[in-house]
């Protein structure tokens, strides 16, 4: 398959791109490297983002940005870096990208375990976090040409476990082989529609 991964350098991307590699052409988009640059807050960067690849059989989101602060102090501003960014960037990857995806391909997006167990400081990200799950689980009933979506939905990851580790106290971090596996089964699987939960 040929596949474009949006954030194939980050922390998540790389373990992805090293598993998807042995078997797919990929395509890696990022905000400052990769084949191919984007800013994923930016529609119009999206769009020329597909322009530019063309075709593909399938799409992997695994960037955005939300302000992690306490309620008290997050401005009507600070919600909108994660609407904007991780929420709308994501939006927009399906609303553009489903123009580019052969057939019978897929989308996978990305969240994490705020979504559904949020701790302090996660308000904006939390709220971003349910609310792609719940806008995955809509568009899988709309999306055409047999095109799936899911989204994976990850706890605290192995690879980030030092530096988050005192937000979540008592969270086992998840090994990054199976995060790693639920990209796959979004990707080289038949299911759509699906919050794909990974917990060590």
């Amino acid at each position: 398959m040929r596949i474009v991964i949006i954030g194939g350098n980050g922390t998540i991307g790389k373990r992805v791109v090293d598993r998807l590699s042995q078997k797919h052409e990929l395509i890696i988009a990022g905000r400052s490297s990769g084949d191919v640059k984007v800013d994923f807050s930016d529609s119009k960067s999206i769009s020329k983002m597909f322009e530019q690849i063309g075709k593909v059989d399938a799409i992997v989101a695994i960037a955005g940005d939300a302000k992690w602060d306490k309620f008290d102090s997050l401005t009507e501003d600070d919600f909108y870096i994660g609407i904007k960014s991780k929420l709308m960037g994501q939006v927009n990857v399906v609303r553009i990208g489903k123009e580019f995806l052969n057939p019978g391909g897929s989308i996978t997006l990305s969240t994490g375990i705020l979504a559904d167990d949020p701790v302090v400081m996660t308000t904006s990200a939390a709220m971003v976090n349910g609310g792609i799950h719940s806008f995955v689980k809509a568009v899988a009933l709309e999306l055409e040409n047999g095109i799936r979506i899911n989204a994976v939905c990850a706890d605290l990851v192995e690879d980030a476990y030092e530096k988050y580790k005192d937000y979540f106290p008592g969270n086992t971090p998840v090994p990054m082989h199976k995060i790693v596996d639920g990209y796959v089964k979004s990707i080289e699987g038949k299911i759509t529609g699906r919050i794909l939960r990974i917990m060590a």
